[in-house]
């Protein structure tokens, strides 16, 4: 492979909470492309779920999983640096943007989902003080 070329592998899950199948479909073929450009790696939803949580992982050659972005059900667009996402939650579909590409950018790329936790929900309310 070229060193100016990048490559991703896609994946499709699906699992299940609470009696409700949560699904993640990533369908795009392979994707090359050169150092310095950007790409859109794509992924479709579905859950019945009204809180949730959606991450972008890459997994180096070595198998290792790097986590990059995550976007909250009820935020705007999340960013990170070179990444971003384009969040359209009435479509149920987040993808994610990979700006000015290196070298290190050819992996594997997932986008997994998951449910705000009771902990969470509880982390992000605002305590009153007492009278």
């Amino acid at each position: 492979m070229p060193l100016s070329s990048l490559l991703w592998v896609f994946l499709a899950f699906t699992f299940s909470a609470s009696g409700v199948a949560q699904k993640v479909t990533q369908n795009q073929p392979d994707i090359s492309s050169k150092v310095g450009q950007s790409v859109t790696l794509n992924c479709q939803y579905e859950t019945s779920w009204r809180y949730y949580y959606l991450v972008w992982y890459k997994q180096l050659p070595s198998g290792q999983m790097t986590y990059l972005i995550q976007q909250y059900s009820e935020d705007s667009t999340a960013r990170n640096g070179r990444y971003s996402v384009n969040f359209q939650k009435a479509d149920k579909s987040i993808s994610l943007i990979i700006s000015f590409l290196e070298l290190e950018d050819s992996a594997k790329y997932f986008c997994a989902f998951h449910e705000l936790t009771v902990l969470e929900v509880i982390g992000k309310a605002v305590q009153k003080p007492r009278a």
